[in-house]
């Protein structure tokens, strides 16, 4: 990771979809309006990203009057991109619901117009983000007999607030020729720039980490920006019962 002349960072990462999800209901022909439920989210509903990409989408086409429910289930701030997915998901149902006939580069611009991850989720397939993180190639990666044990310790980490203590690092082999590699090399050679500086600041992410290889992890690592760190078991892993957010996944 580097930081760019644009203010952004030059980022290299490898995105994965994994079934994990909110809920989003969209009725045409309604009051105009979004609604939020499940876990809080704070602010105003309409600065919310899922009205943000209603609104983008309704400026470009005729699109009428829409009733948005969105049931939040996957926690903020937490790296999974929840907010993000969803934004992309609601230009996704828009696009079939009223008939667009818009392509996937097509949504995909949009998407990027709402954040640098949003793309992804328009496809939502293993893929290499790069740039800031809209320049998308898709990317092989055959994780069919292992399992995800993935689990958010209830920190909220804002996107902002990691990035301010990211130190840029770009001597390093690209994710792509790393992720080809055994898996076994992984934990040595698949770093996230986030952890220093996150796990600095809040130990107990870190120690999270730890704890999955204690379990008998091939590979673990901080999720994004974190605060969810994320586990790969070549066994079904045992449930520990967090408080706030986990899930076991067979890949």
């Amino acid at each position: 990771m580097k930081k760019r002349s644009d203010g952004y960072h030059e980022i290299d990462t490898c995105m994965l979809p994994i079934k994990v999800c909110d809920v989003l209901e969209i009725l045409p022909d309604q009051r105009e309006e979004i609604v939020l439920s499940g876990i809080p989210v704070e602010g105003d509903p309409e600065k919310n990203l899922c009205w943000k990409a209603y609104q983008l989408l309704k400026k470009h086409h005729d699109i009428p009057e829409s009733y948005i429910h969105l049931l939040k289930l996957i926690p903020m701030g937490a790296g999974l991109g929840g907010g993000s997915s969803d934004a992309a998901h609601v230009l996704i149902a828009l696009n079939n619901l009223y008939q667009l006939n818009l392509s996937s580069t097509e949504l995909e611009a949009y998407a990027a117009e709402l954040g640098s991850d949003c793309p992804f989720f328009i496809k939502s397939e293993p893929q290499i983000a790069r740039g800031r993180g809209e320049i998308l190639t898709p990317v092989e990666i055959d994780l069919q007999s292992y399992y995800l044990k993935i689990v958010n310790p209830g920190i909220h980490v804002g996107t902002a607030e990691a990035y301010v203590g990211v130190e840029p690092n770009s001597e390093v082999p690209s994710v792509r020729s790393i992720i080809g590699q055994p898996m076994d090399t992984w934990k040595s050679d698949l770093i996230n720039d986030f952890e220093i500086s996150v796990f600095k600041k809040y130990p107990e992410i870190g120690a999270l980490k730890q704890k999955l290889y204690d379990e008998g992890a091939i590979y673990a690592c901080m999720s994004g920006s974190g605060s969810t760190v994320f586990g790969i078991f070549a066994e079904h892993p045992n449930e520990t019962c967090s408080p706030y957010f986990e899930k076991i996944i067979a890949l």
